[in-house]
């Protein structure tokens, strides 16, 4: 079902941002390389599991991301769950036009030929299943080819504007 129109809304962008942002997302590196290229990656806050069978995975980044085309020209991705102790990771790779967000990384190459990187909690190798159009953003679907935890422990999480990292309550 697709419901539009032309009514505004009775909020700006602003509040749209603090009332989502009282729910916490974990903090991602999307990562990926062509043959003979620099790898790119981008960080993104809003991944998600979308099916077991076929095993998909998506996350929407924005239109006007830099980025994003040098992804999906690849074709192919990784999704790198950062762990809470690589905020400064998140940084370097949260700089828009850095001429190598690379630089410094430690990392490795998955089979598919995308960038895992050092340190992660876990990481999600996928091949680029559908771009969809979603206002101002995508939705990217990726088909795992493979995935791992790597480093068990506390993933980065963003909230409120902050950055912090998961409490059990139990």
């Amino acid at each position: 079902m697709t419901i539009s129109g032309t009514d505004s809304v009775a909020f700006d962008g602003a509040t749209f941002r603090r009332v989502l942002g009282h729910y916490p997302t974990g903090v991602c590196v999307v990562t990926a390389a062509e043959a003979d290229k620099a790898p790119t990656g981008m960080v993104v806050g809003s991944f998600t599991s979308v099916s077991l069978d076929p095993p998909l995975v998506a996350f929407f980044p924005a239109k006007s991301s830099q980025s994003w085309p040098l992804i999906e020209s690849a074709g192919k991705f990784c999704v790198n769950i950062l762990a809470s102790d690589q905020k400064p990771l998140c940084q370097q790779f949260s700089v828009k036009g850095a001429e190598d967000k690379f630089a410094g990384v430690t990392h490795r190459v998955s089979a598919n030929g995308s960038p895992i990187l050092d340190g992660v909690v876990a990481w999600i190798d996928c091949q680029l299943e559908a771009v969809h159009e979603a206002g101002d953003h995508y939705i990217v679907l990726g088909r795992v080819m493979a995935l791992e935890v790597e480093t068990p422990g506390k993933p980065l999480l963003f909230f409120q504007g902050g950055y912090g990292e998961f409490a059990h309550l139990s």
